[in-house]
C-alpha cells in the first residue's frame, strides 16, 4: 500500500514508499486496532521534518512515514480489544512508551529518557497511510457527531494538555483564578487554545502577525468571543500595557524569539507554556537580568508542553464537543486546504510550506 515518507537529516525528500499493509496481529496480545485512514493533518512539523532538521526513522528502515495526527475508522480489532469496535471512528495518540517510570505508569508524554518514539516523527511510522494498526491501549474513539473535525483531535489533545498543566501547576498558588490570557499565534494551535480558554471563560487575546481585515484566523477568534490583535498594529508590550498584564499565556507561534519575549509581559503569580518546536538555530538577545528579577519576585512559571496522552486526547474531544455546542460551526472553518489522495503528496507539501494563507492543511486518504 502507498504511504507518504521522507529519508530523515536529508532535506526535500518527501516521496510515495510502497509498504506492507498491517495486521491487527501485528500487535501482542490481542489488543490490536486496524483503522482505516480517512484524514490526516500536516503541520509545521512535518515541515521541519522534510527539511531535515530532526526525526529518526524505525530501526531497519531509511524511511520514515509521515503523519502524527490521524483521524479514521476501525476496520478491524484484535480478540481483547474491547476499547472500540469496527466502525467506530478513532485517533491514535502520538508518542509511545520508553522505560521510563513515567513511561510505564502511562505517561510517556513525560518520560525522563532523551529518547522518546513518536508516530510520524521519531523511530516510529506516522498514518498518512491507508492503513494503520497498533495497540488499542492508543487508541482513542471520536463521536460520530464530530467526523467532521475529527483530523483536529491531535491538535485539540496538545491544546488540551497545555491548559491542564498550567492549572495543574498554579495550584501552588492555591487561589489562582486567571482572568485574562493572551494566545500567541492564530495557527490550528493558537485558535483551538483560543476556543478552550473561552470555554474557561477567560477574556482571551489571540495575537499574530496578519492584519485583522479580511482575515479567516481573525474570524474564526473573535467568532469564539476573543479579541484579535494584529502585533504589526500593537506589540505584545503595548497590549499588556493597553489591557493589563495575562495571567496565562499559551505560545503556539513556531518562533523561539517571541516565545522569550513572551516571558517580559506576564503578570505576577502568572504561567507561560510553551508549545512550539523549534528545529533552528535562531539566536535572539534577552534582558536577562530584568526577566530573572521579575521571576523571581514574581514567582511566575514557565512550562514546555508536548503532545499528550490519552487522557488529553479524550480531553480535547471533549472542548471540540462542547466547542460545538456553544459556537456550532466555527470549528470546521479552522480546515480550509484539504488535499486528495496520496499520490498528491507534493501538492500537500507545497501547500504546507508555500501558501501563508493556508489555515489547515490535510490529506483525504
Amino acid at each position: 500500500m502507498k504511504a507518504i515518507a521522507v529519508h530523515p537529516r536529508q532535506p526535500n525528500s518527501v516521496h510515495l514508499e510502497e509498504i506492507e499493509k498491517p495486521s491487527v496481529e501485528d500487535i501482542p496480545g490481542g489488543r490490536g486496532v486496524l483503522m482505516k485512514s480517512i484524514s490526516i493533518g500536516v503541520d509545521a512539523t512535518d515541515a521541519e521534518i522534510n527539511e531535515g532538521l530532526y526525526g529518526n526513522p524505525p530501526p531497519g528502515d531509511d524511511f520514515l512515514v509521515l503523519g502524527h495526527e490521524s483521524f479514521g475508522i476501525v476496520e478491524e480489532v484484535g480478540p481483547a480489544v474491547t476499547e472500540v469496535e469496527p466502525g467506530d471512528y478513532v485517533c491514535f495518540t502520538v508518542r509511545r512508551p520508553g522505560g521510563s517510570i513515567y513511561d510505564v505508569i502511562g505517561r510517556s508524554d513525560m518520560t525522563s529518557e532523551e529518547t522518546y518514539y513518536e508516530r510520524g516523527i521519531n523511530l516510529l511510522h506516522g498514518c498518512l497511510t491507508e492503513y494503520v494498526v497498533d495497540s488499542a491501549d492508543f487508541v482513542v474513539r471520536i463521536p460520530k457527531t464530530l467526523k467532521h473535525i475529527g483530523v483536529l483531535s491531535e491538535p485539540a489533545s496538545v491544546c488540551a494538555k497545555a491548559i491542564e498543566e498550567a492549572y495543574l501547576a498554579q495550584k501552588r498558588m492555591q487561589v489562582w483564578n486567571p482572568k485574562r490570557a493572551f494566545v500567541l499565534g492564530s495557527g490550528q494551535i493558537g485558535l483551538l487554545a483560543t476556543m478552550m480558554l473561552r470555554l474557561k471563560g477567560l477574556e482571551v487575546h489571540t495575537l499574530a502577525r496578519s492584519p485583522r481585515e479580511g482575515n479567516l484566523k481573525a474570524e474564526i477568534a473573535e467568532a469564539y468571543g476573543a479579541t484579535y490583535v494584529s502585533t504589526k498594529d500593537v506589540t505584545m508590550q503595548d497590549l499588556a500595557q493597553k489591557v493589563g498584564r495575562p495571567d496565562l499565556i499559551i505560545e503556539a507561534t513556531g518562533h523561539s524569539g517571541l516565545a522569550f519575549e513572551a516571558m517580559e509581559v506576564l503578570n505576577l503569580n502568572g504561567v507561560v507554556v510553551w508549545t512550539s518546536i523549534t528545529g533552528g538555530d535562531r539566536k535572539i538577545e534577552v534582558p536577562a537580568d530584568k526577566i530573572n528579577l521579575e521571576w523571581v519576585l514574581g514567582n511566575k512559571l514557565l512550562l514546555g508542553s508536548v503532545n499528550g496522552n490519552v487522557d488529553h486526547f479524550k480531553l480535547g474531544i471533549k472542548y471540540l464537543a462542547l466547542g460545538e455546542a456553544m459556537y456550532p460551526g466555527i470549528t470546521e472553518k479552522i480546515l480550509t486546504n484539504p488535499v486528495n489522495g496520496l499520490d498528491n503528496y507534493a501538492e500537500l507539501m507545497r501547500l504546507l510550506v508555500e501558501d501563508k494563507s493556508a489555515l489547515k492543511v490535510y490529506m483525504n486518504i
